[in-house]
């Protein structure tokens, strides 16, 4: 995020945005933009009437800014497919009983899925608004490996030990990443936060594939009896 320099004039030949417009602009909340505000990273002044305007120039300059601060993930989907297929090569992953239950040909299955979700979590990072959607899409990858592992033979439990590999995986992965862009310590620990709050959605729709697939044995069995 660029440092800009805050002023309470009002230069001639600025155009001045409101907070809301601002705000939206930037894809952030409003109180977040006071903050920023308040700490100089970007121009405002008030009105007469106490509302705050904002130099339009300084509010592209942040958003430029945040655009090249979501580049710096761009990378994390080939950092963690690499760090995972390393992991799989050797102990404990190779030991687990989940990797032993799942046969090479769901296992192929299953790598592009793992793709998905590392640059999913890229992208994630990167954005800054309308991350709604992107936590639904990794809800439904969730389901598609609980899908595949379920239809695998894979009790549930080892399903979540599978899980909690990858997530650490990505949790390597994204710190490795932090640490090439000299992200500071609260910079590296929010972007971890993040991609466990993404991740955390895969979990919860890996589990309702499982309760799906239980529910439709059990009305299956209802209708043979």
């Amino acid at each position: 995020m660029p440092a800009l320099h805050a002023s309470r004039a009002k230069p001639d030949g600025d155009r001045w945005l409101t907070l809301g417009q601002a705000s939206r602009l930037l894809g952030v909340d409003e109180s977040t933009l006071r903050r920023w505000a308040d700490s100089g990273q970007v121009r405002a002044f008030r009105t007469p009437g106490g509302h705050r305007r904002f130099a339009e120039v300084d509010v592209q300059e942040l958003l430029s800014g945040r655009a090249h601060d979501g580049q710096r993930y761009r990378e994390l989907g080939d950092l963690a497919v690499s760090r995972i297929r390393r992991q799989l090569l050797r102990p404990p992953a190779r030991e687990a009983p989940w990797y032993a239950t799942v046969d090479e040909t769901s296992r192929e299955r299953l790598r592009p899925l793992g793709r998905q979700l590392a640059a999913l979590a890229a992208e994630y990072l990167g954005r800054r608004a309308r991350r709604a959607g992107l936590l639904e899409d990794a809800r439904g990858l969730g389901r598609e490996y609980g899908r595949e592992l379920a239809a695998s033979g894979l009790p549930l439990a080892q399903a979540v030990e599978a899980f909690i590999f990858f997530r650490r995986s990505l949790d390597g992965a994204t710190k490795q990443a932090s640490q090439r862009h000299g992200l500071s310590a609260s910079e590296a620990l929010s972007a971890c936060e993040q991609v466990t709050a993404l991740v955390d959605q895969v979990l919860v729709g890996l589990t309702e594939a499982y309760e799906g697939r239980t529910v439709a044995k059990s009305k299956m069995k209802t209708i043979r009896k």
